[in-house]
């Protein structure tokens, strides 16, 4: 009997997978726990529409990332701080500041989530390097430069 997976099933397959398996297995568990449908016609093309739409939605938000990545790629963004005569910092930089500080100055709203700063916290004025995770396939590299207000 053929199914269609509403779920993940361990040592079966994924969601949206189509898998064949026993009549008993199919109408005893997976049916009735709801981790399946029968795979009739009606069923299979609705389940084609779906990844349709799933891929198409997908290679819309690549497509985004890919834009805001030829955007950001190389921005240096400046981030002004009160600092002491020695250089260090009163408080730190995050990357809520980065994120503020490229809306600001580029106009580009990112979530600050995505922005990963190698070290955690910037405690000293100078050049630094953080990087933007736009999408699992693009990942791209700011400059920061702290300096003193």
């Amino acid at each position: 009997m053929e199914v269609i997976l509403k779920q993940d099933v361990q040592n079966l397959g994924y969601a949206d997978d189509l898998v064949k398996v026993k009549d008993g297995y199919a109408r005893n568990y997976l049916i009735p726990q709801g981790l399946a449908i029968l795979a009739t016609e009606p069923n299979k093309k609705m389940l084609a529409e779906t990844l349709k739409q799933r891929a198409f939605k997908a290679e819309k938000i690549r497509k985004e990332a890919e834009f805001m990545a030829g955007k950001i790629e190389g921005l240096t963004v400046q981030i002004p701080t009160k600092a002491s005569e020695k250089g260090t910092i009163f408080g730190s930089v995050n990357n809520i500041a980065v994120a503020n500080a490229l809306k600001e100055q580029h106009g580009i709203d990112i979530d600050r989530k995505k922005i990963i700063l190698k070290e955690d916290h910037i405690k000293e004025l100078g050049n630094y390097t953080a990087q933007v995770n736009l999408h699992k396939e693009f990942k791209v590299t700011i400059n920061l430069e702290v300096v003193a207000e």
